[in-house]
């Protein structure tokens, strides 16, 4: 850090530029560093320890001074984009566990981070990636629904969720609001108020299998990549409304499509092994005498659908809207493993949309170095604010170690 220490002061101004007084951006910049020291916690007073200082003066700057977190965030996404020129945003979530019951929004819901329900707080993110790098650039803490007095009926006990949200800081506009709701509001603020690129949008199946999810990236023209349960269903992108003779009486007949849909999982299966195609889609670190170049590969198959659920508007002529649906079907296995939807063009080369679909794997780098190198699950507060406060500085740590990877003259944090 001694060695690096100039790097950091200058890549921390730029990002806290907009903080209104020098003594904030300094202590700014004086987090980072105790983020980025050695040590098993990052949470404030260790790292007032490693640093030497008081750690009220840490505490002070993160739950009570006036400084906007999303103006850094927006400084840090910009600098991604300039840096790494991202491929994809990617939406993910991740669990922060707790043993308590006063953490901001903290309660007992599933987290995929423990595999199971437990006591934690649920944060969603968006990464700008690409195979090469990636930075989490914003976040939420999502609110669930017995942090949201407005959701409960009884008198006595939406009184004491409000006393408890008073006492995390919870803003009143803050309330109980989907997971995949908030993954939209965090694109929109990119796109709009920090004025970022479009890219195409790359989740797993808990954002994928919500039509309402892809239906509002659609409205934003956005073109997406996401992951899909298989038994989702679809008609084949060949298949035709028809008009119902009118007898005369009561309504018109619409379009509709003469037979039931079927699954995702039956369309693939009924197009065959035999229109499976090997795709490369990166280079790994594990090379094999059989795979001396480390090539991560399998065999994938993608066909036009039209994917169809209630919530999916179809045009006056009745036709659903076309996607591609892609599964990656290994030589090894019975059937496909894996499947993926994406309104990308019908033209849209097959390599494009797995490299698309695998993109996520730098989520996983993401949180691992956010989580066992930057203690972003380590903030010990109690409030909402300081939450966003100590995940904001802890992506732009993250930034600073994506900065030094760049630079193959500099030694950068693995």
């Amino acid at each position: 850090m001694e060695r690096l220490a100039p790097r950091l002061v200058g890549f921390a101004a730029r990002m806290l530029q907009d903080l209104p007084r020098s003594d904030q951006r300094a202590k700014g910049e004086l987090y980072v560093r105790g983020l980025l020291t050695d040590g098993a916690r990052k949470s404030m007073q260790p790292m007032a320890e490693r640093l030497g200082v008081d750690h009220q003066r840490l505490q002070q700057f993160i739950t009570s001074s006036t400084w906007d977190y999303e103006r850094v965030r927006g400084n840090v996404a910009r600098w991604a984009v300039d840096a790494i020129g991202p491929d994809a945003y990617v939406i993910d979530d991740t669990g922060f566990p707790k043993d308590g019951t006063a953490s901001p929004c903290v309660a007992r819901q599933y987290s995929g981070t423990l595999g199971k329900t437990g006591n934690c707080q649920i944060g969603v993110s968006v990464q700008l990636v690409t195979d090469a790098a990636s930075v989490a650039a914003n976040w939420r803490l999502f609110c669930p629904a017995s942090w949201d007095d407005t959701t409960i009926a009884d008198p006595a006990r939406a009184e004491a969720v409000r006393d408890r949200r008073d006492r995390a800081g919870i803003p009143d506009q803050v309330g109980h609001r989907e997971k995949w709701r908030l993954a939209l509001d965090m694109v929109d603020q990119m796109l709009h108020d920090w004025q970022l690129p479009a890219r195409p949008i790359v989740a797993d199946s808990g954002y994928g299998d919500c039509t309402l999810f892809r239906l509002g990236l659609s409205e934003r023209d956005l073109s997406y990549v996401v992951q899909v349960d298989p038994d989702a269903t679809a008609y084949p992108a060949n298949a035709v409304p028809i008009t119902a003779t009118y007898t005369g009486r009561g309504r018109p007949p619409k379009p509709a499509y003469p037979d039931p849909p079927t699954t995702f999982k039956h369309l693939i299966l009924a197009a065959g092994r035999a229109r499976a195609r090997q795709v490369t889609w990166r280079h790994g670190t594990r090379a094999t005498p059989d795979n001396r170049q480390a090539k991560m590969r399998s065999q994938f198959v993608a066909i036009r659908i039209r994917p169809a659920n209630r919530d999916i508007p179809r045009d006056s002529d009745g036709h659903l809207p076309e996607e591609w649906l892609i599964a990656e079907w290994p030589p090894d296995q019975p059937e496909p493993v894996k499947y993926w939807l994406s309104n990308l063009g019908p033209r849209t080369a097959l390599k494009t949309l797995v490299q698309l679909a695998k993109i996520r794997w730098r989520i996983e780098h993401d949180y691992r170095e956010l989580k066992t190198g930057l203690g972003i699950d380590h903030f010990e507060g109690r409030s909402f604010v300081g939450w966003h406060r100590h995940v904001t500085l802890a992506v732009l740590a993250q930034a600073f170690c994506t900065l030094l990877r760049l630079d193959p003259k500099a030694d950068a944090p693995a």
